[in-house]
């Protein structure tokens, strides 16, 4: 008689049922008795690689009479039956005929963390646009160009602004350079920078931009700030991102 054995490898006898008050049905399932260790062996089959939900059934006496195991589809039954042998035996000391064991397949359940991975991966398509890069350098007497690398989409696309040699005229090429490469993606709208500050709030220097979003006779202002970490023009082409973000991902 084949029964699920302790963790020491001796079987587990249930309680005699005319001595002890049948009070299971009234407890969760997670308080609930288990003489015979079948949580514990489900969850150790529910580990196994390809698993997606184990099922144990015992007799009255603790005789293992059925496993059944939900897999993916693709996992070769036959190699899923010795898993399952395997560390029934390994683990718990419980030796199974294989006749016992039965294997169902499926294409459309997924376990969590693959349902948890799709998720961060449809996330992560949603944002379109990524910051690549920022180059400054002389543009002649006193005056710079400022060339921002975004990838949109896959793809990068960069934009080129020349512009005084000034703090305050750097970080404003930063961000209509970024709103140029902006532009060229939307399918509708257009965009245009507002203002750019460098302020100093909570002990940190922080860029913030506002631009205009305009959308056929529709205008509207949106705002961003990022933190100068780096330089401010890069926090500048950072903060028309954070700006425009939201704007943007349902016009592209």
């Amino acid at each position: 008689m084949a029964a699920i054995t302790g963790q020491n490898g001796a079987e587990v006898s249930p309680s005699d049922p005319n001595q002890q008050p049948d009070v299971a049905a009234d407890l969760p399932d997670m308080a609930r008795p288990d003489p015979w260790g079948v949580k514990r062996a489900e969850n150790l089959l529910t580990s196994l690689q390809g698993v997606l939900s184990a099922r144990v059934e015992v007799s009255p006496v603790g005789e293992v009479t059925a496993v059944h195991v939900l897999t993916h589809a693709g996992t070769p039954p036959k190699q899923m039956v010795r898993n399952v042998e395997s560390a029934l035996l390994a683990q718990l000391g419980l030796k199974l005929d294989h006749r016992k064991i039965s294997i169902a397949q499926t294409a459309q359940v997924k376990p969590i963390e693959a349902l948890e991975r799709s998720a961060v991966r449809d996330e992560a398509q949603r944002r379109k646009i990524i910051f690549r890069g920022i180059e400054i350098a002389p543009a002649g007497e006193r005056r710079v160009a400022v060339r921002v690398s975004l990838v949109a989409q896959g793809d990068e696309a960069s934009a080129e602004e020349e512009v005084a040699d000034t703090p305050k005229a750097r970080m404003q090429g930063a961000a209509r350079a970024a709103l140029s490469v902006l532009d060229r993606l939307l399918q509708t709208g257009t965009l245009e920078l507002d203002a750019v500050k460098l302020l100093d709030q909570f002990d940190s220097n922080v860029v913030m931009v506002g631009v205009h979003a305009v959308e056929g006779r529709e205008t509207h202002m949106v705002m961003g700030t990022a933190e100068t970490k780096e330089n401010p023009e890069r926090a500048a082409v950072l903060a028309v991102l954070d700006a425009t973000n939201r704007w943007i991902q349902f016009r592209t």
